[in-house]
């Protein structure tokens, strides 16, 4: 029988052989899964560089033993003991020229790196303008110049995000929509633009999309298109990237992001009033399916060089949807057999699409107890914080309503393409369909990751927490 011509193409493993690999974005929640499934999965890789800044007084070493400490490294450092030999850190900064990256460093780059995988972003979605411009568009211009020097580049793969286009009313497609403004005309803007009239003028700007977050990943995929076409260039567009699947364990999360961070403000008993449209798709995407696409779509780009960029979605509701609703069912019902320890008070949640109710909700179920727990906290000497912690808790909230109450369909061409190439070993290996979730017993893990990874409790201490939570 003769083998078709996907099957005399290397397998994933096998293209990622004796690579080289640049990731930026390493020490983040998604670096973290692509370092630890390369060394796992692809364990022939030559080395993976990870370009890394000091932050708050950590130098680059410092930082980078900290990241070999992290628990999503566990399953690989009882395989391998000496998995850390094969991760270098490049000291860099993506808010710098050319990165921050030392002349000796580039010159290394250029002459060494195969694959680069750009993650590194600021995610948040109230950040400034400028930050979010200098983060998310110039950072990923600087990756392109440097990705233009290197020699024997294969494939460089851009993360985004599904929701570039979130103001589209239609079915938003795997290809790049035109962006309001030219990309340099803002880059330009905000170097000589004042911060006082870069935020007054910022709404406008923005125009339908909802934060700058959406706004300058959209620049960034305009430019990727008008200036690194002639790259081996490919999008990634993940939905909501939540804790995952299987790999490297079942719940692995370590941010408060999204619904991680309203699962333990439930969870605490903090959150009691949440504006959300039920019957909404949630679409979430576990970590290690969007790293698996990442890996998959690496691959295809160094191997079948396809003549154009090519965008991919990776989200689950248009092929496996789960709404808010059941979401929220699921989550108290964990909560109910394993609450979290040191409850604020017992979990409940009034949900609403009615502003009107959500704002009367928050006056007498968040403000007013949090003012009389502050008043009692003052008349014994400690410090007063649960009107802070309700502050930055509505903050966080206001930003995600605008999820909670739409919802969205993405075409998924790509997966299609990549399920057709990929040998039936990637398919089990590198798993990316999100259709096989079964998201009762996923929300429940990611419940509990949340629990274990984030809160570090133990399931263990659940009766001590069951009678806190009766008291």
């Amino acid at each position: 029988m003769e083998r078709n011509d996907s099957e005399l193409k290397p397998t994933i493993s096998e293209f990622y052989a004796d690579k080289n690999i640049f990731i930026t974005g390493g020490t983040g929640f998604i670096g973290k899964v692509v370092i630890e499934k390369l060394l796992r999965s692809c364990s022939n890789i030559k080395g993976i560089y990870c370009l890394v800044r000091p932050k708050r007084g950590k130098t680059i070493e410092e930082r980078l033993n900290i990241l070999l400490q992290d628990k999503v490294y566990d399953r690989i450092r009882k395989i391998d003991a000496d998995f850390a030999s094969k991760i270098h850190i490049i000291k860099g900064d993506v808010l710098e020229k050319n990165l921050g990256i030392s002349e000796e460093d580039t010159e290394f780059l250029k002459d060494n790196i195969n694959i680069v995988f750009h993650s590194a972003a600021t995610i948040r979605f109230d950040e400034p303008l400028r930050t979010a411009v200098k983060m998310n568009v110039i950072a990923t211009k600087e990756i392109v110049l440097l990705c233009k020097k290197i020699k024997f580049l294969k494939s460089f793969v851009h993360v985004s995000t599904a929701y570039t286009n979130c103001d589209k009313k239609d079915i938003i497609e795997e290809h790049i929509y035109p962006a309001v403004h030219d990309p340099n005309d803002i880059i330009d803007m905000i170097e000589w633009m004042d911060d006082d009239t870069l935020n007054m003028i910022m709404p406008k700007l923005i125009g339908t999309k909802p934060n700058t977050y959406t706004y300058t990943k959209q620049l960034a995929e305009y430019m990727l298109m008008k200036e690194a076409s002639d790259l081996p260039l490919a999008i990634l567009r993940p939905s909501i990237v939540t804790a995952s699947w299987k790999e490297p364990f079942p719940g692995w999360i370590d941010n408060l992001n999204g619904p991680s961070g309203l699962y333990i403000a439930y969870g605490k008993g903090l959150v009691r009033t949440m504006i959300m449209e039920t019957d909404l798709v949630a679409d979430m995407i576990p970590v290690d399916i969007s790293v698996n696409m990442l890996l998959a779509v690496g691959w295809y780009t160094g191997v079948f060089k396809p003549e154009k960029v090519l965008l991919y979605h990776c989200t689950s509701g248009t092929l496996n949807p789960v709404t808010w609703g059941a979401n929220c069912g699921i989550v108290k019902e964990v909560f109910k057999r394993i609450p979290l320890e040191g409850g604020f008070r017992r979990p409940r949640c009034y949900i609403t699409n009615k502003p009107t109710l959500h704002d009367t909700w928050i006056f007498l179920s968040h403000y007013i107890p949090a003012y009389l727990v502050d008043c009692a906290f003052r008349l014994v000497g400690k410090k007063a914080r649960m009107v802070s912690v309700y502050s930055r808790l509505h903050k966080a909230m206001g930003t995600l309503t605008y999820f909670t109450t739409r919802s969205w369909q993405w075409t998924h061409t790509g997966l299609d393409l990549l399920k057709a190439v990929m040998s039936p070993e990637d398919s089990q290996t590198f798993y990316l369909d999100p259709r096989a979730i079964h998201w009762p017993s996923y929300i429940e893990d990611f419940v509990m990751g949340t629990k274990k990874f984030i809160l570090k409790e133990e399931i263990s201490n659940v009766e001590s927490a069951r009678a806190h939570i009766r008291k």
